[in-house]
């Protein structure tokens, strides 16, 4: 696709400095850049860079200025950045209909503009959205409801009575409403809890490649609308996630926790049973939660404790070492008067 600068701008409600008429063939980073693409800066050596480019326009938001790019002012470049992108690489459109080698339930509902690619299983009852796609080897339990706009990527398996939103991203290997991990200790052996509740994904969420989340014992674990999950994520049985939350990857998040809105959970980072997380609480990497957060709350370390605390700890822990052989030292001197007091 070709679209000139000023274009671009009137879309992104945005400013040309110089020639609008400019064509703009592509996207790229500065150092990759190629003639007629458009590229992006946020600071002064990323501009130089940007400007050094065979790029032909430049994404920028603050007061730059280039005597040989075309340059598209915008108050957040970043964002922009992201709005632009689907204008050149569109996501992939998939044709309606059912591939020969699926086996679909005569119960199932599948909108006729959906797409069932080949190897899916769709159980009984399952209703499934307008221009959803199952991109291959798909499994979808019995009474699962999928929305509109939704992708399972390849090996995406849904667990009976799941629920899927609107416009909804699963990547490949991902497992949704499997059970919950619940047994009791009775006369000398571990008894299974039978885990009879189901999984909300809620609307615009994305979740990562090769993560868990299990369904309630009773009731719904919940993934809030806006949340985005990274790989390699493991949400336990009654976890309720709240709205527009964020998730990296190798997290861990242990039963009936719930969080609230907006969210940071970063990398590595595990959150014990049973705690109420608050609004715009955010956990540092490698943490491990063992209380209730407050809202708007910073935590990190193990035990996770407010980020200042932990950050004057290890600042501690470093200086242990001189302050061990200060005090062996002091030891010595302490030893030698006494002696001399005798």
């Amino acid at each position: 696709m070709t679209y000139t600068a000023a274009s671009i701008a009137e879309l992104l409600g945005g400013e040309v400095v110089g020639d609008g008429s400019t064509l703009l063939t592509g996207f790229s980073a500065a150092e990759n850049a190629r003639a007629g693409d458009l590229t992006f800066a946020e600071k002064d050596a990323y501009f130089a860079a940007a400007e050094a480019s065979a790029a032909a326009a430049i994404l920028v938001s603050g007061p730059f200025t280039s005597a040989t790019k075309v340059v598209i002012r915008v108050r957040n470049a970043r964002v922009a950045a992201a709005r632009v992108l689907p204008l050149f690489f569109p996501p992939p459109e998939f044709a309606a209909g059912v591939h020969p080698s699926a086996i679909v339930d005569a119960s199932a509902q599948i909108d006729a503009t959906a797409h069932i690619g080949p190897c899916c299983v769709i159980g009984a009852g399952v209703v499934i959205g307008a221009r959803t796609a199952l991109l291959g080897g798909n499994h979808v339990g019995t009474e699962c409801r999928i929305g509109d706009d939704v992708r399972l990527f390849p090996n995406v398996v849904l667990y009976a009575h799941t629920q899927i939103g609107h416009r909804v991203a699963i990547h490949a290997g991902t497992v949704i409403g499997s059970d919950g991990y619940g047994y009791v200790f009775d006369q000398g052996r571990h008894l299974k809890i039978p885990q009879v509740g189901r999984v909300v994904i809620e609307d615009d969420v994305e979740i990562g490649a090769n993560s868990a989340i299990d369904r309630a014992a009773l009731g719904v674990t919940v993934i809030g609308a806006g949340s985005k999950l990274d790989n390699l994520v493991h949400v336990a049985h009654n976890v309720v996630f709240g709205r527009h939350c964020l998730v990296m990857g190798q997290c861990g998040f242990a039963g009936s926790t719930h969080f609230g809105d907006y969210c940071v959970i970063a990398s590595q980072s595990g959150v014990a049973g049973h705690l109420k997380i608050g609004n715009q609480v955010t956990v540092g990497g490698k943490s491990g939660v063992t209380r209730d957060v407050a809202d708007k709350e910073t935590v990190l370390g193990f035990p996770a404790a407010p980020h200042q605390q932990t950050k004057r700890q290890w600042i501690a822990q470093q200086k242990l070492p001189d302050m061990l052989v200060r005090m062996r030292e002091m030891e010595k001197q302490i030893a030698a008067v006494a002696t001399r007091l005798g």
